[in-house]
């Protein structure tokens, strides 16, 4: 299956030699869903759809040669399929999982695509790497107020957050989340999968400093949302 086939917001040029990779990697991610329980989608045609297609959303987004961390990155959503049709960019996947890891380090050797990985909390990592990046992605992470935490502190000032949301009911909720971590809402789209589905990518410019407390330890975020 062509990837353009899946979708019907965005043209993207999938040749053979990339067609072929994302084959192989519907193919192991199915094949290691049993061990690593990466997904609860394992028809191959909605693999395409809605990781794959999904994943390339945000490709408007990140600016060319960026450097994008990929925060709670699962199996790989939305940063490998990225980083196969982006080339330019520069790819750090994060987890709290170590079998996901494992995954995605398996994955990227078989697909010889460079990237760099992380078994670490959101916020141990972001006091490791405060403000080293370009843009931050996260996808089916948290609430928006939630996943801002998670993510700001890594950006640097005039980086983005560029979420994945269904839509934008959410941005009411994050205003104060955007207020306290130096963030501002700049823009969005709008697209509707070949399944009918819908997705909002939703990018946040960073303005000022993240203050150093943030994200916050103790599964703050998920308790006292900002």
């Amino acid at each position: 299956m062509n990837v353009i086939d899946t979708i019907r917001d965005i043209d993207i040029h999938i040749d053979e030699e990339l067609r072929k990779k994302f084959d192989l990697y519907c193919d192991f991610l199915l094949s290691e869903n049993e061990k690593y329980n990466l997904t609860a989608i394992t028809d191959v045609t909605e693999v395409w759809i809605k990781h794959f297609a999904d994943s390339m959303l945000g490709s408007f987004a990140v600016p060319e040669g960026a450097a994008v961390c990929d925060v709670g990155c699962g199996a790989g959503f939305p940063s490998i399929p990225l980083k196969l049709i982006r080339d330019d960019i520069s790819v750090t996947l994060v987890d709290s999982l170590a079998k996901r890891i494992e995954f995605c380090k398996k994955l990227c050797a078989q697909l010889q695509v460079e990237a760099e990985f992380f078994h670490e909390r959101a916020e141990d990592f972001a006091a490791n790497f405060s403000e080293r990046f370009d843009v931050a992605t996260a996808r089916a992470v948290a609430p928006l107020n939630v996943l801002l935490e998670y993510t700001a502190q890594t950006v640097k000032i005039g980086g983005s957050i560029v979420a994945y949301k269904t839509d934008l009911s959410e941005l009411d909720g994050a205003a104060n989340a955007c207020k306290t971590l130096g963030l501002r809402f700049e823009t969005h789209r709008a697209f509707t999968l070949a399944d009918g589905s819908r997705r909002s990518i939703l990018v946040f410019r960073k303005t000022a400093h993240t203050p150093k407390k943030y994200p916050r330890g103790q599964n703050k975020p998920r308790k006292q949302p900002l």
